[in-house]
């Protein structure tokens, strides 16, 4: 046990002194530590960052970002866990609960994101159309944006949408119309009931969705193992 907690702290470290390299984008000061997270959390409980399957069990997740099955062809998180403010993940499960009246329900992609990735995105494809520009910093490292798709809960699949996840296509937009009637509705049918409890989708991505409020919220650049 002790091995691992030691092996744990060295790979935490080695992470801080990469993501320093980074911070050549943005003043560091502006870029929270799990020690200034702390700190935050305990004056104001809501600025928690929880696991979003510990709040609504029956979510799907493909953390693609876990895996190699991303633009970037590798893995960028170690855990393949989700993790997200806690009033993110409140709207989340009001959003889960109406689908299901559907026999829908969510799937995630991708959810808190520590700002080194962001920049690391930044780095291999410098198109701020799709990637965050590491000078403002992205909704994802405030745990403030969400990466999803709806999908049918009796088969498990998810629903014919545009374009997949992290596709660098116009179709992706959110308002592309050259489009299937049946994509069309699907991507409304998502974008309407996110509306409802406070997200709202970017342009040019049909699945992305930053929450209400995330100007509230501190760039973070805490591993997600960390958490």
């Amino acid at each position: 046990m002790a091995r691992k907690f030691l092996l744990l702290l060295i790979f935490i470290a080695a992470t801080f002194r990469v993501s320093a390299q980074h911070y050549k984008y943005i003043d560091s000061t502006k870029i929270c530590d799990i020690a200034r997270y702390k700190l935050q959390v305990k004056a104001n409980p809501d600025k928690q960052l929880v696991e979003i399957k510990k709040y609504i069990p029956e979510i799907a997740l493909d953390l693609r970002y876990a895996t190699t099955n991303n633009f970037m062809h590798r893995r960028m998180y170690t855990t393949a866990k989700a993790y997200a403010r806690l009033p993110v993940v409140k709207a989340l499960q009001q959003v889960e609960a109406e689908l299901k009246t559907q026999g829908l329900g969510l799937k995630i992609y991708d959810a808190y994101r520590p700002y080194s990735v962001t920049a690391n995105f930044y780095e291999m494809a410098p198109d701020t159309n799709f990637v965050a520009d590491p000078r403002k910093g992205s909704k994802h490292n405030r745990g403030c944006a969400i990466d999803l798709s709806v999908i049918n809960l009796k088969t498990g699949k998810e629903l014919d949408m545009p374009t997949g996840f992290d596709s660098f296509s116009r179709k992706a937009g959110a308002n592309y119309m050259a489009l299937p009637q049946q994509q069309i509705d699907n991507r409304e049918l998502l974008k309407t009931v996110m509306a409802k409890y406070g997200f709202k989708v970017i342009s040019t991505e049909w699945w992305h969705y930053d929450f209400t409020g995330w100007e509230k919220y501190e760039l973070l650049d805490i591993p997600v193992q960390g958490l």
